[in-house]
């Protein structure tokens, strides 16, 4: 069976928001091994009387009550953007569906 150009161009369109999913959901997935780490980080901050920061290849002393600061501001920007990349997603898979009922309608007539 033969496509016409029409449905050529659907398929296509499909194979490039299944991408974009399969990179979305590869970022959210980083973000949300980052965000672990920052959250283990925190709680063994909690009782610590001296911190360090890996800065490149070096370790440096710092105040635990700054690093906390730091690490939940950190904390915070990756929440944020694996929301924004949630909501990116739920419109990738909607706009996918809606394309699979269009090429699903155009393929039975």
């Amino acid at each position: 069976m033969e496509l016409n150009a029409e449905a050529q161009e659907k398929i296509r369109q499909l194979q490039m928001l299944e991408q974009n999913m399969q990179q979305i959901h590869a970022q959210k997935q980083q973000l949300q091994n980052n965000l672990f780490e920052i959250e283990n980080a925190l709680k063994e901050l909690n009782d610590a009387k001296e911190s360090y920061k890996v800065i490149g290849t070096i370790m440096v002393a710092k105040n635990p009550e700054t690093l906390k600061t730091e690490l939940e501001q950190k904390k915070e920007l990756n929440e944020i953007r694996i929301t924004s990349l949630e909501k990116q997603e739920t419109q990738f898979k909607e706009k996918a569906e809606k394309m699979q009922e269009e090429f699903l309608a155009g393929m039975k007539k």
